[in-house]
């Protein structure tokens, strides 16, 4: 009795995956060809090099403060309790500009994630209306490198491109 009810389980299982269709895209492909991606990486690298820059002349600044406090010292123009305060004073700076590095992380981040995230939205959008069409169970990502192996007929990259307006180009080997 329950060998049979077991076979009956998994033969039921069995039926139910077969009739889930599957699907599968390389979406770092798929995001390569979006233009909206390139545009938004354009402006993230703008972005970065526009801080950069602002974080690259306070550090010139302040290592120029460091080289005329020492030749101020070699010099012999200070005393020990101003080069103290004078030292100190630079170490501060130092903190802020460290700060500032952090500050400068913090807001790159976000708005990586603030420009891109509508252009993932439309993209993940696009996947599911592409997975509702064909029918489709699941559809998994290529990228992760967990696909192992799929059959090019699932391939439902072509579908979600013309979902997203880029145009389709056939590969030499089709």
């Amino acid at each position: 009795m329950k060998k049979t009810l077991l076979l009956c389980i998994l033969a039921i299982a069995a039926l139910s995956l077969q009739a889930q269709k599957f699907g599968f895209l390389n979406s770092a492909l798929l995001l390569e060809e979006l233009p909206e991606v390139k545009a938004a990486n354009s402006s993230l690298q703008t972005f970065q090099e526009m801080k950069q820059k602002q974080g690259r002349a306070k550090v010139e600044a302040l290592q120029m403060k460091y080289q005329d406090l020492q030749k101020k010292e070699k010099a012999g123009e200070l005393s020990p309790k101003q080069l103290s305060e004078q030292a100190e004073i630079l170490k501060k700076e130092e903190e802020e500009i460290g700060k500032l590095e952090q500050q400068i992380a913090a807001e790159l981040q976000e708005k990586k994630q603030t420009t891109l995230q509508p252009i993932l939205d439309k993209v993940n959008k696009a996947i599911a209306d592409v997975a509702k069409e064909m029918g489709l169970a699941y559809v998994f990502d290529s990228t992760a490198g967990t696909l192992l192996y799929a059959d090019d007929k699932l391939d439902v990259s072509d579908a979600v491109k013309v979902k997203l307006g880029i145009t389709v180009t056939a590969p030499a080997g089709k």
